[in-house]
């Protein structure tokens, strides 16, 4: 072979690689916008039920094309306790069957329509206008990317087939008997550790194969390998994760498919590749040879899937008894110990969907924090004293100083997501959650303002009036209520209406604050009252009043980002 010929074949192997990878990724970038929405839903959908996170992991990654995407998400919420182990366990069986629609869509015979297909939709990405269309452009210009990419390595491979040194090397991994498939599976596993891509390797093997310069039976065996190959990314995935929960699912996947590829490889010749031939080409071998490309591919296919599929079956009843292996021999630290104080996963700012769903659930705790420390302030001011009001006096204290540092966390993590290429609809819910965190702390920070001035008023035995003291549980009680209301904006889907009440109640408070302002001048031009408690009464008024105020933005910004309730 010539150093031309072999300079040739490198790059195109080389290029081929590249624009298959890229095409992958353009596709997962592409579907995730666009089916986004749903796959949230799904995502917040998981439970303990096997069968139906099972359904759930199959649907996601057939959506996002990638188990290793599936696999970082499920890593992600688990460490964010955002889904339980025995939740993502089945999501993580099911992501392993969903990408076997990969090598189903390879099968399709529309390699040589890969470069129009990038061209036109190569268009579409730059110059349509609305998103939605642009970002279904970009899924399809990833397909035609990969199957050009593909087109690109089977060529690539062509001149391999008629030099014996390139024949004699793969005879080294021929899976022609056990020890074969054994070495063909550690090929597989260790291209796909360093392509970090199954897709990727799956992509090599048919190139491979439908050039002949290997058997089917090798490339089966390969895909066994690049099953156990692509785990390395949620491995990779758990270890930034602090919580315990995260670790046992990479490990899950790990054992899933080590122990698979372990039973599969035992009646590798005997029942599996003949299942697999009969179900594709039926008696007739010579219909998958290196030139009838689309019977190999979908041999290959059917390899792929037919492991997962069985695979599955056979965990599903033993889901329980591994999960509680795992949670007995893996440890490694107290469950749920952090070093922030959110449950917030800074190594998946690169999964936007799982970034955005981990934030909201930081917004919504937030938000639990603040009611409860209204609720405390209203017992507070509502007592005469005692043992149990300094107890919630200093949580309500405590509880604004966690506060502050978690907006600063989900501020952090937030602007590193924002500096990622984001889809307008993610950017927009991302500004609205930095702006809601802010919100939510400064809602915080005034209730702390109230108690402060109740405090100052207590240590220099200087109460409210009675009628004061109505006034401003009365005031607390509309705020409070007030509260309610803009909180449901978390749950509606009518905002425009929503908007319009909370800026009508947000009105009716000003002016019932006003009110008070008249009357209590009024007052003081009418009966003496001691200047600290005069000044500290109006203090806590207005701090009321910024609070509502805080609320209405709050308000604001949940229309603005059309945020839903993670619950």
């Amino acid at each position: 072979m010539s150093g031309e010929v072999i300079l040739q074949m490198i790059f195109a192997l080389v290029g081929g690689l590249g624009i298959f990878l890229l095409g992958m990724r353009y596709m997962q970038e592409g579907l995730q916008v666009v089916a986004g929405p749903r796959i949230r839903k799904m995502i917040n959908a998981v439970t303990g039920n096997r069968f139906l996170a099972i359904g759930i992991g199959v649907f996601v990654t057939t959506l996002v094309q990638s188990s290793s995407v599936t696999s970082v998400m499920v890593i992600g919420l688990v460490n964010s306790e955002l889904m339980a182990l025995s939740g993502a366990v089945g999501v993580i069986m099911g992501a392993n069957i969903g990408t076997t629609i990969t090598g189903w869509m390879l099968a399709l015979k529309i390699g040589k329509y890969g470069l129009p297909i990038i061209g036109v939709c190569a268009f579409g990405w730059l110059f349509l206008k609305k998103e939605k269309y642009r970002y279904v452009a970009l899924a399809i210009l990833g397909i035609g990317m990969v199957f050009f990419g593909l087109e690109l390595m089977k060529n690539g491979f062509k001149p391999l087939r008629g030099h014996p040194e390139f024949t004699t090397w793969f005879q080294m991994f021929e899976a022609t008997d056990y020890l074969g498939v054994i070495k063909a599976a550690l090929v597989g596993c260790l291209l796909t550790v360093v392509v970090q891509s199954s897709s990727a390797t799956l992509g090599i093997t048919i190139a491979l194969a439908n050039t002949g310069v290997i058997e089917f039976q090798t490339a089966a065996a390969l895909v066994l390998g690049e099953n156990i190959g692509t785990t390395i990314t949620a491995y990779l995935a758990s270890l930034g994760a602090e919580d315990i929960d995260a670790k046992r699912a990479a490990y899950f996947h790990i054992l899933f498919n080590v122990l698979g590829v372990a039973w599969i490889t035992a009646l590798f010749h005997p029942f599996y590749l003949p299942f697999i031939k009969n179900f594709v080409i039926g008696t007739n071998p010579d219909l998958m040879n290196g030139d009838s490309y689309p019977y190999m591919t979908s041999a290959i296919a059917a390899a792929h899937s037919g492991f997962n599929i069985a695979n599955t079956i056979l965990f599903i009843p033993l889901v329980k008894p591994i999960t509680r292996f795992l949670e007995k021999y893996v440890t490694g630290g107290k469950k749920g110990a952090k070093a922030y104080l959110t449950h917030l996963d800074f190594e998946v700012t690169s999964s936007p969907l799982t970034a955005i769903e981990q934030s909201t659930s930081e917004i919504k705790r937030m938000d639990n924090h603040v009611k409860e420390m209204l609720g405390n302030l209203r017992t507070i001011i509502g007592s005469t004293g005692g043992k149990e009001t300094s107890a919630l006096e200093e949580k309500v204290f405590e509880r604004e100083e966690i506060l502050d540092k978690v907006q600063i966390e989900i501020t952090t993590f937030l602007t590193r997501l924002l500096a990622r290429p984001l889809s307008l609809e993610n950017a927009e819910e991302a500004r609205a959650q930095l702006r809601l965190a802010d919100e939510y702390e400064s809602v915080s920070d005034y209730v702390t303002t109230v108690l402060k001035v109740h405090s100052r008023l207590k240590e220099n035995d200087a109460p409210l009036t009675e009628q004061q003291q109505k006034v401003v549980l009365e005031l607390h009680d509309r705020v409070d209520q007030y509260y309610e209301t803009v909180h449901a904006g978390f749950q509606t889907s009518n905002l425009k209406e929503y908007l319009i009440k909370v800026r009508r109640d947000s009105r009716k408070i000003t002016d019932e604050i006003r009110e008070l302002r008249s009357l209590h001048w009024q007052r003081l031009s009418e009966q003496a009252i001691e200047p600290l408690v005069s000044t500290s009464y109006m203090d806590i008024v207005m701090a009321y009043r910024k609070i509502k105020d805080h609320l209405l933005n709050i308000a604001e910004a949940i229309e603005g980002g059309k945020i839903a309730d993670p619950e």
